[in-house]
């Protein structure tokens, strides 16, 4: 009997593990998701199949199964209006098939292999038809079952911007334009934008913007792409554009997609034509500075002078200044982690060397780049307890960017109990404060990585429960802490409303030299097992001690229940050369720990709790 149940209790463990594992494949993988979707972080570990899918066109109801657990990936895109999902790592393993839809609003459904790794649903509706991304629901089962409930698609009155007419649907041939024939043979960066190299004259072109503003998809119909062009995804970080990915179309062979991914939605438009009869220039649309005093345009040889990048005598804002008038583009750039402000047409002066900053500075690093010859970038990294506001334009000659300090950034909490779910909430219990130790000033430099961000929620739970939402309330409360202990404190986001890529938090750890890396997330699994709640934490080599120390104090200062200390191979952890931990604060689909993670209250327990271990781990 007792070997009996040692036994099962080992197969259990090595089951629940597996799981995990499976569970923990979001963390290494970063993928863009509307805000409206609501997901389960499972990651299929090798090759799946699409097994079953089906399109209910009286709901708007789509169900697909897979044999292995899949993280779906969605998009909403305009002209035609269009529902894209991605299942990476599914393979289809059959032609395309294409299903009439309701015959009104709804015109297909298609289901394809996009690419030898990613099966595609495509969901088109009929032309003047739309849906509000924000009702849009995703429900999954399980990891291998998804059923994605569509609303009721609404006539819109208005014609959408960047679809003529005389531009033929995506999955058709342009009209008299044989198949492949304009070849691209090169993508070529400019100072203003972009130059791309063309063969066999010219195709016709459609410029559309995705309705989340994250992406502009550049169509050229009758083309197909050169064996020359060896590199079909180029990093760029400039005039808002972060990168630019090349590919043929597999629904439709006749067109070749540039689709140029944006720093920030409130990046610029972009618009394309023909130069000549081998190639197409892209370029920003945006207005035209002109002379001081003047209605005259600048000449196009004209460059500005930054003169000086520098804080206000209140540390409240960053002023640029320069000696003539300049344009700009803003936003965060996830290749950096840091904010961006791109100034074309514009050179350095040799003098400016941008601001000298302390410890009690707002930033903690700005930097400026000369990137071209025509082209300045700034990059404003804030200190901790420091968000980036608006930038604004006072003079033709003057930028001011906004800088909020704060020692805190509450989200607002949850009262009663978790929207949309039958778990009471426990009443808010005057908590003590956790008692932290001093750590003298010195060198010690705390990196922490809230999980997620932007359009990436991260693990969904009960009632809607956003991993991002929490972690981020936790980061900026463990940073606030830290600080006020004499240890500096930085964060690889400060808001909801950016998301940032793991390559550039572990950049941010290595370019600051961190003393320590400690990223929190929140754990998730099936809906359907309220039961698996618990802290979970993991480092790869040298995180052990660090791992140890927080997890004793926060299982000492919340009563959360133990899952253990783990080792893992997450991407923050093995490519981090200071000692690196990732913290799993609990599990947002568990009975007791989504009634906790959605109260102020218990979140606070939970940094000073994470803290406190840092500054224990630090003695």
């Amino acid at each position: 009997m007792k070997r009996n149940g040692l036994l099962s209790q080992l197969v259990e463990k090595k089951q629940a593990k597996a799981n995990r594992n499976v569970a923990k494949g979001a963390a290494n993988f970063f993928f863009f998701l509307l805000p409206f979707a609501i997901f389960l972080v499972t990651l299929p570990a090798q090759a799946a199949k699409l097994q079953f899918w089906r399109f209910d066109a009286s709901q708007n109801r789509l169900e697909f199964t897979t044999d292995e657990g899949v993280q779906p990936k969605a998009q909403l895109i305009a002209n035609p209006t269009r529902l894209v999902i991605d299942l990476p790592g599914v393979r289809l393993g059959r032609p395309a098939v294409t299903q009439p839809g309701n015959g009104r609003s709804i015109q297909s459904l298609r289901v394809g292999q996009f690419d030898k790794d990613t099966t595609r649903i495509v969901v088109e509706l009929a032309p003047g038809y739309t849906i509000d991304p924000n009702q849009v629901r995703f429900r999954g089962a399980s990891p291998q079952n998804w059923t994605v409930q569509l609303p009721t698609p609404q006539l819109t009155s208005t014609p959408t911007s960047g679809n003529p007419s005389s531009l033929p649907p995506i999955g058709s041939t342009n009209p008299g334009t044989a198949i492949g024939a304009t070849q691209v043979q090169s993508i070529q960066p400019t100072p203003d934008g972009f130059f791309i190299r063309t063969s066999g004259g010219q195709p016709q072109i459609r410029v559309q913007r995705t309705g989340d503003r994250r992406q502009t998809l550049v169509d050229l119909y009758g083309a197909s792409i050169s064996p020359s062009l060896s590199s079909r995804d180029f990093l760029v970080n400039r005039n808002g554009v972060s990168r630019v990915q090349v590919t043929q179309l597999q629904s439709s062979p006749s067109v070749v997609r540039l689709t140029l991914l944006m720093s920030s939605p409130s990046s610029g438009d972009w618009q394309a034509s023909a130069s000549g009869s081998n190639g197409i220039v892209l370029l920003p649309q945006s207005g035209t500075a002109t002379n001081p005093g003047t209605s005259q345009p600048l000449p196009s040889t004209a460059l500005a002078t930054v003169r000086s990048v520098e804080l206000d005598e209140g540390s409240r804002q960053l002023l640029i200044r320069s000696d003539r008038p300049i344009r700009y583009t803003s936003g965060w750039d996830r290749a950096s982690g840091a904010y961006r402000i791109t100034i074309p047409s514009a050179q350095l002066a040799r003098s400016v060397q941008g601001p000298r900053l302390t410890a009690s500075s707002p930033l903690l690093q700005v930097r400026l780049r000369q990137e071209t010859p025509n082209t300045v970038a700034i990059l404003v990294l804030p200190a901790a307890g420091t968000q980036i506001g608006d930038i604004n334009q006072p003079s033709q000659q003057l930028l001011a960017l906004q800088l909020q300090r704060s020692s805190l950034f509450p989200v607002p909490p949850s009262s009663g109990s978790v929207p949309g779910s039958s778990i009471p909430v426990p009443p808010a219990t005057n908590v003590p404060p956790i008692s932290l130790p001093r750590v003298p000033n010195g060198k010690v430099v705390v990196v922490i990585d809230p999980g997620h961000g932007g359009p990436d929620p991260g693990a969904v739970g009960v009632g809607g429960l956003q991993e991002k939402e929490i972690v981020m309330d936790i980061g900026r409360q463990v940073a606030a802490a830290l600080e006020q202990q004499g240890v500096q404190a930085v964060l690889t986001r400060t808001t909801n409303n950016v998301d940032v890529d793991l390559e550039p938090r572990v950049s941010l750890a290595e370019r600051i030299n961190a003393t320590l890396f400690v990223s929190i997330h929140a754990n998730s699994i099936s809906l359907s097992r309220p039961d698996i709640n618990g802290l979970e934490t993991y480092y790869y080599q040298s995180g052990a001690g660090l791992a140890k120390s927080i997890h004793n104090s926060v299982l000492q200062g919340t009563g959360i229940q133990d899952r253990g200390v783990r080792t893992a191979r997450f991407y923050v952890l093995r490519k981090t050369s200071m000692p690196s931990v990732l913290v799993e604060v609990g599990f947002v689909t568990g009975r007791d720990d989504a009634s906790k993670l959605s109260t102020s209250a218990y979140r606070k327990q939970m940094a000073d709790s994470i803290a406190r271990g840092i500054l224990q781990y630090i003695r």
